[in-house]
């Protein structure tokens, strides 16, 4: 069954999902970011511009085959991918939820975020998953 976790009051999605791919990496795990278009350039952006002892590597959704095939961290608009780890930036719930191993839904601390994040908790629940929340207030992570 796929674990579904909210990681909540992100204050900097973009520093935060960083963090998250470069674990991610470190530990050999193959991951797919979904995301609108601009915040899929802000991210690229922000792995482009790690320290080079952090660097993670990573290709757009829309590469050619032969990189998306060598690339453990895939940035695009779609759910639909062979990747294990599915990190939501997207206000919609995935399409395809259950090819995946575990879906991290990273949910900022605007209001706006924090609704869609409730209707995407509730649709997952439909779903038949068991979505756990992962306060990072109170962890003293943002």
């Amino acid at each position: 069954m796929t674990e579904v976790s909210f990681h909540l009051n992100v204050p900097d999605a973009d520093a935060y999902v960083c963090r998250l791919l470069r674990k991610a990496y470190a530990k050999g795990a193959r991951v797919r970011v979904v995301a609108d278009e601009e915040q899929l350039v802000a991210l690229d952006r922000a792995l482009w511009l790690m320290e080079q002892r952090d660097f993670v590597p990573h290709a757009r959704s829309s590469a050619p085959a032969h990189v998306r095939k060598h690339t453990p961290i895939l940035l695009g608009a779609s759910d639909h991918g062979a990747e294990v780890v599915l990190v939501n930036l997207s206000p919609r719930m995935p399409e395809n939820a259950a090819a995946f191993d575990r879906i991290i839904e990273v949910v900022g601390v605007q209001e706006a975020a924090r609704e869609q994040a409730r209707v995407r908790w509730k649709q997952y629940r439909n779903a038949g998953f068991t979505p756990q929340a992962v306060d990072l207030s109170s962890r003293g992570e943002v």
